[in-house]
Order: C-alpha cells, then structure tokens, then sequence
C-alpha cells in the first residue's frame, strides 16, 4: 500500500477551500484498488499549520514515508514558506511523485517557488502566459477577477475536455465511447498551466475551451520521471477534486458568489469520467 498525502497550503479555515472541501476525493482514492483486489493507497488529508512559519510536514517531506503528495494551492500567494519548498523539493528528488494544483489569477501563487513544476503554473504576478495576447480578462461574468481566469462553465457543471498529442495514460478511459476521458467538472474562471520549454520531461496532455471566448487553455502537464525527480502533473485548478464541482450540495465557502450548475448531477457520465481521470493520475504517478 502506498501511502499519499493530500494537502492544502491554508490553514483550517472553515470558511475557506480547507481540506474538509475535498473529501469525496480523499474516499475515492482511499477505495481505489491494486491489480489484487487489495487497497491501493492510506490516503491523509491535511492543512498547512499557521503560515509564516514552516509546516513540520511539508518542511520535512523528503524524510517522511509518503509516495505521492497532491497540493492544492488555495493560499492567496503566502502559502509556502522556503522550507516547505525545499522540503517538496528534496521529496520530488529521492523519487516522490507530485500532483500540484490552483486557481485564477493567484490563488495559489506560492507554488511558484517549487522547482520543476512550479514552472508549469502561470499566475497573474508571477510567471505569467508566455502569450501577452492572453494577459485579458476571458469570464467577463467576475470582472474583479483578473486574468488567468478561463470560463469553462458554472461549478456543478462539466465541461468537454480535449486530449493533446499523443494519447498519454492519464487520459485513457476504457469505458469511454472514443476511449479517452472527455469530461471534467467545469469552473467559471480556471487557472492555467503549460509546459517549461526548460524541461522536456513535461508536456500538455489535456486542454479545455472558454465558453466565452472559444479560446482554448492548457488544463494539465505530465512531467515524466527524469534527472529532476518523480513523476508529476501540474492542474489547471483544484476545482477539478473539489466536494463542490462533483455535488454542489457539499457548499462552499461564503465568499463564492456565482450560482452552481447541476450538469453533473443529470449527467453521471461526467462525474464517472472525473473519477476515471482521478485513478489514472493516481497509479500512474507511482508507476
């Protein structure tokens, strides 16, 4: 049994994305099963604890016995010290395998400061689309929200997602009409990430559509195992595991204002796909 972190970079807030938010994510990985019928992962799911001040597990990450950490930028820039990145780094490094995810704009900006993969996440202030002609507002329905900040749909709606490139293993999906994952839950203002032209251990593997600009935006980058570490996927955003993009009736917290949607609740396909995308990022980073 492999052991994985889940693992928010805020503390318990709960008023806030915490780790209570993702949940379903934390039992669907906790049943997930080996080719022996027997549990695949001893799943923990945890807070930072109080910011400014290294977390004594991420800190230490490098020494722990944990084989996959999955870290949801939630923090509004702040959330990682250098201690914690060098931590994450060093875990990367002796084979640890990472999935890291955020927001728009910069929510969850801190990751930046991981090496490798933070490269693969743009932000507003940091590290920024390498494309100007994107640097614009695209959900134009949360103008306070600035760029990056793509609308793939209401949250509790799903949005149809496209492979890229050749077909990678995250994304096959054998019960699937064309055989590859096509839907994820949807989020009115998505984040983006892309490949590090520095790094040819990674590529995009998946991108979605704006809904109101038609334009299409890079939804996750697999990092192959190389010189730099362990395998790794760097996520648009977090609102892909969240409780509340796969049913809305979990809530949210008090500051969200827009109105879910209820596509995934009367299409079960897309939840299904979601989950189906879930495994495959889950055994393929411990492959």
């Amino acid at each position: 049994m492999l052991n994985l972190l889940l693992q928010t970079t805020i503390d318990g807030d709960p008023d806030d994305w915490n780790i209570d938010r993702f949940s379903r994510l934390g039992a669907f990985l906790a049943g997930l099963q080996d080719k022996e019928g027997r549990l695949a992962f001893r799943v923990t799911a945890r807070n930072r604890t109080h910011p400014g001040a290294p977390d004594p597990v991420l800190s230490t990450l490098d020494a722990s016995d944990y084989d996959q950490l999955w870290l949801f930028g939630v923090d509004g820039g702040d959330g990682l010290t250098p201690e914690d990145c060098a931590g994450i780094g060093r875990f990367r490094r002796r084979g640890g395998a990472l999935l890291v995810t955020r927001d728009h704009m910069d929510v969850g900006s801190s990751i930046c400061s991981l090496g490798g993969i933070g490269a693969a996440h743009h932000f507003h202030s940091r590290n920024c689309e390498p494309d100007r002609t994107r640097h614009c507002i695209d959900d134009t329905h949360a103008a306070h929200i600035l760029w990056p900040n793509y609308h793939s749909g209401a949250n509790g709606d799903f949005q149809r997602i496209r492979s890229v490139g050749s077909i990678h293993p995250v994304m096959r999906d054998r019960q699937s009409a064309t055989g590859v994952i096509q839907y994820l839950p949807a989020h009115p203002h998505e984040g983006v990430v892309g490949a590090p032209p520095e790094d040819s251990s990674g590529r995009v593997i998946v991108e979605g559509q704006s809904l109101v600009s038609g334009r299409r935006f890079n939804i996750a980058v697999a990092f192959e195992r190389s010189e730099h570490g362990g395998r790794a996927i760097a996520q648009s955003t977090f609102h892909h595991f969240a409780d509340y993009n796969w049913a809305p009736s979990s809530g949210c917290p008090s500051f969200v204002g827009e109105a879910p949607g209820d596509g995934i609740a009367r299409f079960p396909e897309a939840l299904r796909s979601t989950r189906q995308y879930v495994r495959n990022v889950a055994f393929w980073l411990c492959a």
